[in-house]
């Protein structure tokens, strides 16, 4: 149904009936020689182009019009959503019917066609769509089919569609710095793909794409086996010298973001490490951390120094909750917009929680357990950000602060942590479904200070705090077998760390390593069940919390350091692009 009233609606429908009994009818449009008996008015209500058509562009006693550019079938759909305010788009008509509604300018049925390829959109046709909006022109739809193709490069690049792009068009989206790849050799091989596709016609374009790929960011190796290799390379003299340059830049050794060929690419996804206890006392730093430049940047200050918190990301906002600043235990949450830069106040919690377990679930924020600053709680409350107000949910088995939590398969893990008098190594689950909390197979160390994370389909359980000593054990839960398995250790021993999975990795960062606070990151595999060290960040400190921060439109805000932002290429060209979206 439209959006009309229903008195509105109900006299639609009275006119509808009277088009396809012919009754009153006062025109006929003839498309591809079949008619269509219409009333005049109701087309002119719909759509500017019939209303110069009926009274400026013909004379007013012609009935029949022969409409030229389009087919029967969005013809009928046209006139239809004309009488009913109602359109059926579908796979098979979508781009059809969204030329005939441009033409004609029926813009109700624009806005549905467009919503409905920003849907589907798909590594196999965004740059079909993208093409589309040249001639049917939404500056949203082609800013989303653009985006789509910066976003998810590697699988577009394998398209079909992909050797359909202009060479200024490919030119300009491997210039970007937001383009996502994880290894700059598949920009290159994206390079040699487009040529080879018509290569007598694209292979004077070769030095001017090459020059396009980051090769400061791959390896002499890479550069001497993969791109020295390739004939067309190897005599292009042009070529040779983009080569040159970028090994002695490799040969530097050092991030460079003023220089196009060493400058990183921008990640789509930042790991973030908030808050936390440094030199003696609570902070409120916060770092991001560039996996592709490999180094860790501070960024905006939380809203007060804060330790033993929890963290949660949910719609754009990064959510801080509970803690210890020395004095005071919090039932406080604050969130921070990633994209305004803003820190604001939300609904506290019904109890103070330090050593607090936070995690979140189908929209939901939960947090679990903590220290109240009198007692050590099982309690266990859930926060919904539209209505911005927490409900208790059923308390926990056990008391546990200093324990960690995840989700998993739509369930809750909670795991370790500390009652009061002993190390736990129990763990439970809880299930949104039924309210309720079920015991599941012990770890096999005792560990509070623990990290626990969702990783290849497994709980991951991470070192911590046995009574004794601080671990740098690991082992894995499989929910469908309800047992756990030893992996590898990590290579620093550590509790009260933050730990996250981010680009298929499982990180721990900082935590105290029985000596002090330390600012160490390694990172495991679970593929080659290894772990290996990261950069370490800048600050020392344990008792922070992480958060994965995904495709914000200011990425480069929190991944590059303030002075070297000018340096970045980050202007969307894609309505400039269009201008040669017909040239090959």
């Amino acid at each position: 149904m439209s959006d009309q009233g229903t008195s509105s609606y109900m006299s639609d429908s009275v006119y509808n009936d009277f088009r396809l009994e012919g009754y009153l009818c006062d025109a006929v449009i003839k498309v591809q020689g079949v008619e269509f008996k219409i009333h005049k008015l109701i087309l002119c209500k719909c759509s500017p182009y019939f209303r110069a058509l009926f009274r400026r562009w013909s004379p007013p006693d012609q009935k029949v019009f022969d409409i030229p550019g389009v087919s029967p079938a969005p013809m009928q759909l046209i006139i239809e959503f004309a009488y009913t305010g109602i359109v059926s788009v579908t796979d098979d008509n979508a781009e059809e019917l969204l030329l005939a509604a441009d033409q004609f300018n029926v813009m109700g049925i624009v806005r549905a066609c467009c919503h409905f390829l920003e849907e589907r959109l798909s590594p196999h046709n965004c740059i079909g769509i993208w093409r589309l909006t040249n001639i049917c022109f939404s500056s949203r739809l082609q800013r989303k089919a653009y985006r789509y193709i910066i976003d998810h490069f590697v699988e577009v690049a394998a398209c079909e569609e992909f050797q359909q792009l202009s060479v200024q068009q490919l030119t300009d989206i491997l210039d970007r710095d937001d383009l996502s790849v994880t290894q700059e050799s598949t920009v290159y091989k994206a390079v040699l793909r487009w040529i080879a596709h018509e290569p007598e016609e694209r292979k004077t374009h070769l030095a001017a794409l090459l020059s396009k790929v980051r090769l400061a960011l791959t390896s002499e190796e890479y550069i001497t086996q993969n791109v020295m290799s390739n004939e067309l390379v190897r005599t292009d003299n042009q070529c040779l010298r983009i080569i040159s340059e970028g090994i002695h830049l490799l040969s530097a050794n050092i991030v460079d973001f003023r220089n196009p060929q060493a400058r990183p690419r921008l990640p789509s996804h930042i790991l973030l490490a908030i808050g936390g206890w440094s030199s003696g006392a609570p902070i409120n730093c916060i770092e991001a951390y560039n996996i592709r430049a490999g180094h860790w940047v501070t960024v905006n200050p939380g809203p007060g120094v804060r330790a033993y918190h929890g963290t949660a990301c949910l719609y754009g906002n990064i959510y801080c909750i509970g803690g210890f600043d020395s004095v005071e235990y919090f039932n406080s949450v604050h969130r921070f917009d990633l994209t305004t830069h803003t820190w604001h106040e939300a609904a506290p919690m019904y109890y103070r929680r330090c050593y607090v377990s936070v995690t979140v679930l189908n929209g939901c924020i939960y947090a679990m357990g903590g220290h109240t600053g009198l007692v050590r709680i099982s309690s266990a409350e859930r926060y919904r950000p539209e209505t911005n107000q927490w409900t208790q949910i059923a308390p926990m088995h056990e008391v546990r602060s200093d324990a960690n939590c995840t989700t998993l398969h739509n369930k809750i893990y909670i795991c370790g942590g500390f009652n009061g008098h002993n190390f736990l190594n129990t763990c439970e689950y809880y299930n949104p479904e039924t309210n309720q909390w079920t015991m599941i197979t012990p770890m096999h160390s005792h560990r509070s200070g623990i990290g626990i994370v969702a990783y290849d389909d497994r709980v991951y359980a991470v070192g911590g705090f046995d009574g004794n000593n601080r671990l740098r054990s690991a082992e894995a839960y499989n929910p469908r077998t309800n047992r756990w398995r030893t992996v590898s250790s990590m290579l620093t021993t550590r509790s009260n760390f933050g730990i996250e999975v981010f680009e298929n990795q499982l990180f721990a960062v900082g935590g105290f390593n029985g000596f002090g606070v330390t600012s160490n990151v390694e990172y495991y595999n679970a593929a080659t069940d290894e772990w290996k060290e990261a950069r370490d960040m800048n600050i020392s400190r344990s008792a922070l919390c992480c958060c994965l921060v995904s495709r914000l439109p200011n990425m480069a805000s929190y991944v590059v350091p303030p002075h070297l932002l000018q340096f970045l290429h980050l202007e969307d060209r894609s309505v400039a692009s269009q201008n040669s979206i017909q040239s090959s």
